[in-house]
């Protein structure tokens, strides 16, 4: 039961990327509001298509693979790229005069712990009979 309800809580950062993915592929223009950014034309809106969906949708796989086997590595996967979307948000705010994101690091911040934690108890769980 414990491996059931903890492989149901690390799925809900998933479904967060998988709402954002699936906005980037049925309405893209949306979705780059959503992110406080402008729908760019051309080999650009290409770039921001492509390169936020596969993130978004990326990282949904790996947090949906994680729960459904429970091994906590997927999930580690999953919390290094959301981890370092903060990370690198900052060092753009710090570094390149980026507007300080607070709202995305925060989020970010918060899904990459949970992640983490998730994985941690999914690897103290004996996963011998999944």
């Amino acid at each position: 039961m414990r491996k059931n309800v903890l492989r149901l809580v690390s799925t809900v950062p998933g479904i967060l990327m998988a709402i954002n993915g699936i906005g980037w592929l049925v309405q893209p223009e949306e979705a780059a509001k959503g992110l406080g950014m402008p729908f760019l034309d051309g080999i650009g809106r290409s770039t921001q298509i492509g390169d936020f969906g596969s993130f978004f949708l990326g990282i949904t796989i790996l947090v949906f693979v994680g729960a459904f086997r429970c091994q906590g590595h997927w999930l580690y996967s999953a919390a290094l790229f959301l981890g370092g979307a903060a990370v690198i948000r900052v060092f753009a705010a710090l570094v390149h005069g980026a507007g300080m994101a607070t709202e995305f690091i925060v989020a970010e911040i918060v899904m990459t712990i949970w992640l983490v934690v998730c994985a941690y108890l999914m690897d103290k769980i004996d996963t011998s009979s999944v």
